[in-house]
């Protein structure tokens, strides 16, 4: 059966409602409904048995009206909330409304269903209430995206960067019902369980159920508050609120069509430079965000789902909006979408996508950010990251004999870009929500390794008026024999800089640290083996600059130098800032009129070499029209 994801993702048919409800009412059950999708996916921190859903916040709660219109959600990974309800509406056409019955609860993991990649299981419910006439009718469904560490299929850990399809990524689930009618079906579950080699992969499961289960409860009271028809009007309002706003600010942006690119390094495979082409067109009140000219290699093994692309798409341009306005379906079907099948941002059905599902899928933001950088410039921070997959580590823990997989998510640092009058901060760009990584100490607790350094990489963060984020280095120790698996990119193509500024240092990783067998992987770590006491060593690469790095406060450049995330000599390299004294007795000081003289001497260079190579353009314009006027005479 072939899935169109197109049909998914048009508007929704829907009865339009003939009550009317007033703004205070529409905004009172939104908040409402958006408290029970925190509800969810704190539910699923707290019975969740696997680190990856109780510790690092990588899940997200939703909540769609009965037709599958998205209404409203959690703060949470932005990705996983825009790509969370075509699942549902998948489920919606395939079995029809009528499957759905009180006490139901349904599964779905599958990418060419709607969704992003193998490892994010979809768990929804619907809420149902008693209409007028005595009889009971769906009006909304609460969902719980989360991801799993592992999937079934050949590798274990959920990404098998070198399958040949989709199949040999893992178990797909396109619906299933695990719940019929409060009565749990435990031959499905069963089944789900042994496709996968985590012991505690049903627990994980059943935690989703239950936040599920909570939301149906919390929102069947609500409804009881309000009204079945009040909700439904509510959210009516607010879908057609969020597109009114969205139009507006819209139509505020000057006209015009506004094309860039950007690659990805290389596929896991190693075919190099991954194209990624936009041109987003502004007419009035409407924006249209069009894809083509993608890479089409069919070779590839970067593939990013249609719904993966469109959640990256709306992050992206919401991180670019005023934050009031809601993210609701309102939102999204305000986006003419244009996606070519066959690329590499819409594949055909079942290339494998585990990788692509983070590469090139979050490199859309940053198309999207360089296309608009210069109508929106104070606005065009790259919601970006650039890591390939996370390192997983595999072996056998002495202390249980069982093997472990562990998807190195400790806290490090890197990717995040600067914006307008505000420094990159912390340690991870916005595109990562509110995922939280565990520290050092949690994880050696889970896992046979030790970390021996975290730190701030010196001169890493793109320079800029506004600088971006050091990436980290970043040492562990495996204390047994282990393999590694990864996909790394970012080496040829770091974050980019914005409006001047300049891009951010590459990633470097390195396995076997500073023995005479090491390995820097080149793009694919394919189950590198690691003798216990060898060493990994990850230099996650820095978010890029916005700005000119001459206009920077020389303050600033001092504090940085002080603070190690600036190096002397970079700060007069890059900044134009000539400092006096020493970092190592903290006597450091600004000499303000060098500091002019050697920026001043800086720009006059920086035209000059603009100058010659627009003149050595010029002379090559020149010289093929030249070439083109002979050979057009010799041909006459």
């Amino acid at each position: 059966m072939h899935i169109d994801p197109k049909t998914l993702a048009a508007p929704r048919e829907r009865k339009a409602s003939t009550m009317a409800v007033d703004p205070v009412t529409s905004e009172v059950i939104r908040g409402e409904m958006e408290t029970v999708c925190f509800e969810m996916a704190v539910f699923v921190s707290r019975t969740a048995t696997t680190p990856i859903l109780n510790q690092s916040n990588e899940r997200n709660a939703t909540i769609l009206d009965a037709s599958g219109r998205l209404a409203a959600l959690s703060v949470g990974i932005p990705q996983f909330m825009l790509t969370s309800t075509l699942p549902v509406r998948f489920a919606l056409d395939f079995l029809g409304p009528d499957e759905f019955r009180p006490g139901d609860v349904f599964v779905s993991n599958d990418p060419y269903h709607g969704g992003g990649h193998l490892p994010d299981y979809n768990v929804f419910a619907p809420i149902f209430a008693t209409d007028s006439d005595g009889s009971s009718k769906m009006v909304l469904i609460a969902s719980i995206q989360c991801h799993h560490g592992d999937t079934g299929g050949a590798v274990p850990g959920g990404y098998n960067v070198t399958a040949n399809d989709v199949w040999g990524e893992g178990s797909r689930w396109p619906v299933v019902k695990v719940v019929d009618q409060g009565v749990e079906r435990r031959d499905v579950l069963y089944a789900m369980a042994v496709n996968n080699r985590l012991p505690d992969h049903a627990g994980d499961l059943r935690a989703q159920i239950g936040a599920a289960q909570l939301a149906v409860r919390r929102l069947e009271d609500m409804i009881l508050r309000h009204s079945a028809q009040t909700v439904e009007a509510s959210v009516d309002y607010m879908i057609d609120y969020a597109s009114r706003r969205f139009r507006e600010e819209v139509s505020a942006w000057p006209d015009g069509s506004y094309s860039a690119e950007c690659f990805v390094d290389h596929d896991p495979l190693g075919n190099p430079d991954v194209r990624l082409a936009c041109t987003i067109t502004v007419a009035g009140e409407d924006l249209c965000i069009d894809f083509t000219g993608s890479d089409t290699r069919q070779e590839l093994q970067a593939w990013s789902t249609y719904g993966n692309t469109r959640g990256y798409t709306v992050g992206q341009i919401a991180a670019m909006m005023d934050p009031d306005i809601p993210k609701n379906e309102g939102f999204f079907e305000s986006i003419e979408l244009i996606i070519p099948e066959g690329c590499v941002l819409n594949p055909v059905a079942n290339r494998p996508v585990s990788a692509g599902t983070h590469h090139p899928g979050a490199e859309v933001g940053e198309v999207i950010a360089l296309a608009l950088q210069g109508v929106l410039p104070k606005r065009a921070v790259p919601q970006v990251y650039k890591t390939g997959i996370p390192t997983v580590i595999m072996g056998t823990d002495p202390h249980t004999g069982l093997q472990f997989t562990d998807h190195s998510a400790e806290v490090y640092a890197g990717w995040c870009n600067a914006a307008y009058g505000m420094d990159a901060w912390g340690c991870q760009a916005a595109a990562f929500g509110n995922l939280w990584k565990a520290t050092a100490e949690i994880n050696e607790s889970l896992y046979p390794h030790i970390q021996w350094a975290r730190d701030y990489r010196t001169d890493s963060g793109g320079a800029g008026e506004w600088r971006g984020l050091c990436g980290s280095h970043y040492v562990k120790e495996v204390r047994v024999d282990a393999r590694v698996y990864t996909y790394v990119v970012g080496m040829k193509y770091p974050m980019p800089g914005i409006a001047g500024g300049h891009s951010g240092e590459p990633n470097k990783l390195v396995l076997r640290d500073g023995d005479a067998d090491e390995v820097v992987v080149a793009h694919t770590a394919d189950w590198i083996p690691l003798q216990a006491g060898q060493r990994i060593r990850y230099d996650y690469g820095g978010g890029g600059g916005w700005g000119d790095p001459l206009n920077r406060d020389p303050q600033a450049v001092l504090d940085d130098v002080l603070d190690e995330y600036v190096s002397h000599e970079a700060a007069e390299s890059e900044y134009g800032v000539v400092l006096t004294g020493s970092l190592d007795d903290l006597s450091l000081a600004l000499d303000l009129a060098q500091t002019t003289a050697l920026r001043t001497e800086l720009r006059a260079k920086r035209a000059d070499s603009a100058q010659s190579d627009s003149a050595q353009s010029d002379s090559a314009q020149t010289d093929s029209a030249q070439t083109d006027s002979a050979q057009i005479d010799g041909a006459q």
